[in-house]
């Protein structure tokens, strides 16, 4: 361990050190016969100790809510009353090693996730006539224009000014190889150059870019609070009452205060204040190693109780990257060379899956490279752009056969059409027939035709009840109807079209390929990347997090009991027993700390 982790540690647990120190200090003034000046100390040691304890008591007590620390808190007062001093002190540095303990875990667990605000740049060189100047991100503004070196992540969305750009969109879509971008096309924040330097106008603020959006997701994260928090609260109470139940029983039988300190010290419940949120925050950091961003912590526990899982097709279940078979150009009087660089201009920063497809193949077919403006992209109905004072778009057709057909028009005249077919993800049929046999009831919902979907489950060859030709509205609906009849449901789309139902469903689960959209703003858990198989992994993620934030729980509450009914019986004195209970602390934390893993 190098100097300055230790130096952090160290002043993390500053509190609990001076605590610890307190006790031999406290037993030397006592040797030296100065015994008012050993209580002072022990009094002092005792009031760092149990600082955030009381302050989170009394603001429990402020909102009504009921505070296990109410154990704790009696457990000091006691050992005062019975002079038991350095029972004190331990039953003190247990309350503050535990805080710390929680906020060290939970520090450990955001470390992934904290990685992701660390690896934006906090400046950017603009353009000033022939020269540049370093800028902080927050002080640039829309227009502007930035250069990215080579190797550099670009800090805010923009367009391409420079004739072309060679990107690396890893860390934003998980696409293993650099993607070029031409004059005029979208950049987003978080991308890295891979190529020569560029220059780019700025289209968006800090707060409002694709990156930045991002970081949002992951500060919402941070900041909710554990759901299972609360079940730990409702566990508390009847906690509470053995406590006090043994407490009296130990009473009646010794009638001495001591005897009921003994019991209070290894009730002290740390284990169910502490350990539940960082078994939480870990499971977060873990899905965080695999680009998975959960926004909300309460979605942990919502999707480790799904009985039914919801998939969208196409870029889904599917690659989302069809191949264009063939294009026919349907008004002959337009030059199909103009029209496929049309395409390609628009598509290159469309949000849809087919995008890439169409715009790949159009670039293959003509080298002609026009500027579009205006770009629009519109939930289920397709997007558009202006050239030359005319709008086109592209936008998929009513289609009797097993393929898509894409058009492109200008204003309602369809000018020609793309055919595309697309193909399974490799992982597709592993997945689904592993989650399959978790119990787990299976839909597929798509806008496609019926016969398409078939056709997909019959290349699975898993059982898949489909709702086929569904538009945003009736997928929302449709996931409506089963959570009228108490079923859990989880969505998994790509697109803005699937947003309506991500929102409806209990835990609304997107691959996030492209940038910030609507569906990654109406979904609860955003992948990063089209990578299927992270679906599995992220279910089984969320029960295993959930597993051992109970058994955090359960483990607390049982060896604190057990330890009490030693303790009534008068076989472990309070000092040994605060120094017992400290041990079933780190214990409980530790195990706690693997949902991170």
């Amino acid at each position: 361990m190098d100097t300055k982790k230790i130096v952090i540690i160290m002043k993390a647990f500053q509190v609990p050190l001076l605590v610890l120190l307190g006790i031999p200090v406290y037993l030397f003034l006592q040797f030296l016969h100065l015994p008012l000046v050993a209580i002072l100390i022990a009094i002092l040691a005792m009031f760092l100790g149990s600082y955030d304890l009381v302050r989170e008591t009394f603001s429990s007590l402020l909102k009504k809510q009921f505070a296990l620390d109410y154990i704790a808190i009696l457990a000091v007062v006691v050992a005062i009353i019975t002079q038991q001093y350095v029972v004190g002190m331990v039953i003190a540095l247990m309350s503050a090693t535990g805080h710390k303990l929680e906020d060290y875990g939970a520090s450990l667990a955001k470390e992934s996730l904290t990685s992701l605000i660390d690896r934006l740049p906090q400046k950017a060189a603009v353009v000033k006539g022939d020269n540049t100047i370093s800028v902080s991100l927050k002080d640039i503004v829309i227009g502007q224009k930035l250069l990215i070196r080579k190797g550099e992540v670009v800090g805010l969305d923009g367009k391409l000014i420079s004739e072309n750009a060679l990107l690396d969109e890893a860390s934003l879509t998980g696409e293993p190889y650099p993607v070029e971008k031409y004059e005029g096309d979208s950049i987003r924040s978080g991308v890295i150059n891979s190529g020569n330097p560029f220059v780019i106008e700025v289209t968006k603020s800090l707060e409002d870019s694709t990156y930045s959006k991002i970081i949002e997701l992951v500060k919402n994260a941070q900041e909710e609070k554990a759901p299972l928090i609360r079940i730990a609260d409702q566990y508390s109470t009847y906690f509470t009452g053995i406590t006090f139940i043994i407490a009296i029983a130990a009473f009646s039988h010794f009638h001495t205060l001591t005897s009921i300190l003994a019991v209070l010290v290894v009730a002290t419940p740390c284990p169910l204040i502490l350990a539940t949120p960082i078994a939480l925050m870990g499971g977060v950091n873990a899905a965080a190693k695999k680009r998975v961003i959960v926004k909300k912590l309460a979605s942990i526990e919502s999707l480790a109780k799904i009985n039914t899982l919801v998939f969208d097709k196409t870029g889904t279940i599917t690659l989302g990257k069809p191949t264009v078979t063939a294009f026919s150009l349907e008004k002959k009087t337009i030059d199909e060379d103009l029209l496929l660089a049309i395409a390609t201009a628009v598509e290159r920063n469309s949000l849809h899956p087919l995008a890439r497809a169409i715009s790949t193949y159009a670039e293959k077919k003509t080298s002609k490279r026009v500027k579009v403006e205006s770009i629009k992209e519109e939930i289920g109905k397709g997007i558009s752009g202006v050239y030359n004072k005319k709008t086109y778009m592209l936008s998929k057709l009513p289609n009797d056969q097993d393929t898509m057909a894409i058009g492109i028009f200008e204003g309602k005249t369809l000018l020609g059409i793309f055919t595309c077919e697309d193909e399974m993800k490799k992982q597709s049929k592993d997945v689904i027939e592993s989650l399959k046999n978790l119990g787990l009831h299976l839909f597929i919902f798509t806008g496609d035709k019926l016969s398409v979907a078939q056709k997909l489950v019959a290349q699975l060859g898993i059982p898949i009840e489909i709702k086929a030709q569904l538009s945003p509205d009736d997928k929302e609906k449709e996931v409506g109807k089963l959570k009228s009849k108490k079923m859990a449901v989880a969505m998994v789309g790509d697109g803005i079209n699937d947003a309506p139902a991500l929102a409806r469903a209990d835990v609304g689960i997107v691959f996030s390929n492209q940038e910030q959209t609507a569906a990654t703003d109406a979904a609860d858990v955003v992948i990063l990347g089209g990578n299927f198989s992270v679906v599995l992994e992220t279910v089984l993620g969320s029960k295993r997090t959930i597993t051992i934030a109970k058994q955090s729980i359960f483990w607390g509450i049982g060896m604190s009991i057990a330890a009490m009914i030693f303790a009534a019986w008068g076989l472990i004195p309070p000092l040994y027993g605060a120094i017992l209970q400290e041990g079933i602390d780190v214990v409980v934390i530790i195990n706690a700390l693997r949902a991170a893993k």
